[in-house]
């Protein structure tokens, strides 16, 4: 089984984004940014800490799950209005697949619903079905 859906996505022709860095989808309302144990490593990595020293500092278990924790209002830690996103080249594929997330391109209308909160989607790079259907592929694993 390739993992394709069986039928053609609606976006067969693809969907276009660009990251502005606007913050849109780092800041407001509370959520998860799951993490693996390899990405806490890349984070510790990337700034310059022990996976426990920064997982101590950052990261929250949910269940049998890790996520990034967030500021009072739900914005991300990592996120500041000047700098932008402090661990950007280190960031998690939560984040580095954004906005192709499987509820944001389910159907035309979600992805409507992305254009309107986020000012890159449907702006920049036209990504194909193919790049977004293995962007939903790295979400969902």
């Amino acid at each position: 089984m390739s993992g394709r859906p069986a039928a053609e996505p609606w976006y067969r022709d693809g969907l276009s984004f660009t990251c502005t860095k606007c913050g849109a989808c780092c800041t407001g309302a509370p959520g998860y940014v799951w993490v693996t144990a390899e990405e806490i490593a890349e984070l510790a990595r990337h700034r310059g800490e022990t996976p426990d020293a920064f997982s101590m500092q950052f990261v929250r278990q949910v269940g049998r799950r890790y996520s990034l924790i967030e500021r009072p209002g739900g914005d991300c830690i990592f996120w500041d209005a000047q700098a932008g996103c402090t661990v950007y080249e280190a960031r998690p594929i939560q984040c580095r697949t954004w906005p192709f997330w499987p509820e944001n391109v389910e159907t035309p209308e979600d992805w409507e619903a992305v254009t309107e909160i986020c000012p890159g989607s449907g702006k920049g790079r036209r990504y194909t079905a193919d790049e977004i259907i293995t962007s939903i592929g790295m979400v969902r694993s």
